[in-house]
């Protein structure tokens, strides 16, 4: 490209006045070479001083009406940038898809200015006519530009620097452009992201009205940002094809084709009956596209596409669906949650994977409440079972089958569960022998005692729990991989407590049910958080009860934890993840006290000199001597 645009560059270069020329470290960027080449081509003369054509009244008018709704939006986003960056000697301007300026705010300084004469409501600022320039640039080059001071084409602007970004309707076609202008050496280096972020809001605002009578919805990997100008809009008709999307969407979809006309199924690794039936619980639900990345999705606007419909076998809200006696506010869990709904209604095997104490068992109970079984919800360690009594324990035996056995035989763990939930704990742990009899169980749901002749038929929902990884089992060959494979027919991931982002809201749901008065301080929390919890839950208990004891008030402060949580196995001092816990909880309320060092240590109930401590190590400071 810049081999082909060399030449009418610097004929475009030698047409300019020798005061304008570029300081040796602002080397023009693509865009503006790219530009340059163009007002080269059409004719221009850099030292000429450019013919501005300007509408009649009547057809400013004209051009208003015919852009009224995002003239509308575009208005209430200049207003904002009026007041975000105002004192600066700037103009703010919003032109039509024609660079035919329709409306504008200036204070008096620029506008008084020569520079700032010609820049009217109707005048025209395409490339063909104004040379290089923020706003036309920005329509020739269909994106977000900046243009400052000498990059201009014409001379006569060298003093101004100006950002512009296009404003594109829902079917990707430019309709307007916003421009924020001022001098070159008042130029702020954050306009343009204002001015981009404004141009986001409008085409989102324009996108949902035109939509209005499509599925609107918002993907964002984070549910904190799905309300934000950061999440992704996508538009489906009720047949699951897509109508439009943003910007922000195409990049979240990159490598899937998120074009108009796409099947739902062609994005997003689910049908799309299903996926709105999901949606209709009115939460935040996760969605994984057909590449594997997961997102969390939400209603923008229904659409009358579903008016008189009645989605089937709806999964229920989060809410809903977490049982009372865990926290549920983690986007991970939430998740998982919603995938064991809609595995135990259909009776399938589980898997749950995850680390000691993180909540396998508890996940497991709630499945068992969920698939509104009547029979008995039966959990069975497999690691705490004699290996010589596995399948006498698990199948049962009949009377006098073996030494020891009781005389009235004993119908097993299996059948004990018939008509509720069977949890297999530690499923690793089964010999091979009893894999083998357990696969043959999972294919026809019959049980035969040891010694008997009769088989049993029973109906149980089964769930597999462990914390070792499976897969790496079998490669050792000590895990049978057929036995796997009907485990593993929907499988889920417990995330870590180190993980959860309800870290906080975990830690108050432990503590009150240890006690419901005691209290903890948000000190303590974020410095607890530090720390690696490889016990998870189970250690997390042992933590705050040692912590109350030690505490008459109930109430549980930083200063009293450092002596209660030992460090990491491995980590040094200073580099332990219980110190970084504590620092960055002293430099948050370093903050929020407005940098004073008592307050600091009184809010937190340390002495000054740990506070001054972690104040150095968080480089706040300078260190001793």
């Amino acid at each position: 490209m810049f081999q082909h645009q060399a030449r009418p560059v610097a004929r475009a270069q030698a047409s300019r006045t020798a005061g304008s020329a570029l300081p040796a470290d602002e080397s023009p960027s693509t865009d503006i070479l790219d530009s340059w080449a163009r007002c080269v081509d059409a004719g221009l003369d850099a030292h000429a001083a450019p013919r501005l054509p300007v509408v009649a009244g009547g057809e400013l008018r004209r051009r208003r009406e015919q852009a009224d709704y995002v003239r509308r939006l575009a208005l209430a986003e200049l207003e904002t940038l009026f007041h975000q960056i105002a004192g600066s000697n700037f103009l703010l301007a919003f032109a039509d898809s024609e660079g035919v300026i329709l409306d504008l705010y200036a204070d008096n300084r620029f506008a008084m200015s020569s520079s700032g004469e010609t820049i009217r409501a109707g005048s025209q600022w395409t490339e063909q006519v104004a040379g290089t320039n923020g706003l036309g640039t920005a329509l020739a080059a269909g994106k977000s530009v900046a243009v400052n001071g000498p990059e201009h084409f014409f001379a006569r602007y060298d003093a101004i620097s100006c950002t512009a970004a296009p404003i594109r309707d829902a079917g990707g076609a430019i309709v307007g452009v916003l421009d924020a202008s001022s001098y070159f050496e008042s130029r702020q280096r954050h306009t343009q992201a204002l001015v981009q972020m404004a141009s986001a809001h409008i085409e989102n605002l324009l996108l949902v009205h035109q939509m209005e009578a499509a599925i609107v919805l918002a993907i964002h990997p984070r549910p904190e940002f799905l309300g934000t100008i950061s999440a992704g809009l996508l538009a489906f008709d009720a047949g699951g094809r897509l109508c439009a999307c943003n910007g922000r969407a195409r990049t979240l979809l990159t490598g899937l084709p998120a074009r108009r006309g796409a099947a739902f199924e062609q994005i997003f690794a689910e049908p799309y009956g299903r996926f709105l039936a999901r949606l209709e619980g009115g939460a935040d639900i996760c969605l994984r596209d057909v590449l594997g990345s997961s997102l969390v999705t939400s209603w923008v606007n229904r659409g009358p596409a579903l008016s008189g419909t009645r989605p089937v076998a709806a999964a229920p809200a989060p809410a809903a669906v977490a049982a009372p006696n865990f926290v549920a506010d983690d986007p991970a869990l939430r998740s998982v949650l919603e995938l064991v709904a809609a595995t135990v209604k259909l009776g399938s095997p589980l898997l749950i994977q995850g680390e000691t104490g993180s909540g396998k068992e508890l996940l497991a109970r709630h499945a068992h409440e969920l698939s509104g079984r009547k029979g008995p919800f039966v959990a069975i360690n497999c690691g705490a079972l004699p290996r010589e009594l596995f399948e006498a324990e698990l199948f049962g035996y009949v009377g006098g089958a073996f030494t020891g056995a009781r005389r009235e035989g004993y119908q097993g763990l299996i059948a004990s569960a018939d008509g509720g939930t069977l949890l297999l704990d530690e499923v690793r742990e089964l010999p091979l022998p009893l894999q083998s009899a357990l696969l043959r169980f999972l294919d026809d749901q019959t049980v035969r005692p040891v010694g008997g002749q009769k088989a049993r038929r029973v109906n149980v929902q089964l769930v597999a729990a462990s914390n070792a990884d499976l897969d790496g089992e079998v490669a050792r060959q000590r895990f049978r991989a057929d036995l796997l494979y009907r485990l593993n027919t929907v499988r889920v991931d417990l995330p870590p407590l180190r993980r959860r982002r309800d870290f906080a809201a975990c830690v108050r749901f432990a503590l009150a049910a240890i006690d419901a008065q005691a209290s903890i301080s948000d000190a303590a929390v974020s410095w607890l958080k530090g720390y690696a919890w490889p016990g998870n839950f189970r250690e997390l208990r042992s933590v705050l009860t040692r912590a109350l004891l030690s505490q008459p008030t109930r109430r549980i402060d930083l200063a009293q934890l450092p002596a209660l949580l030992a460090a990491p196995r491995g980590a040094g001092a200073d580099a332990s993840a219980l110190r970084q816990g504590a620092t960055e909880a002293v430099l948050r309320e370093f903050e929020r006290s407005g940098r004073s060092v008592s307050r600091t240590s009184r809010n937190l109930g340390v002495s000054r000199t740990t506070v001054y401590r972690h104040l150095r190590e968080g480089n706040v400071l300078p260190p001793p001597g």
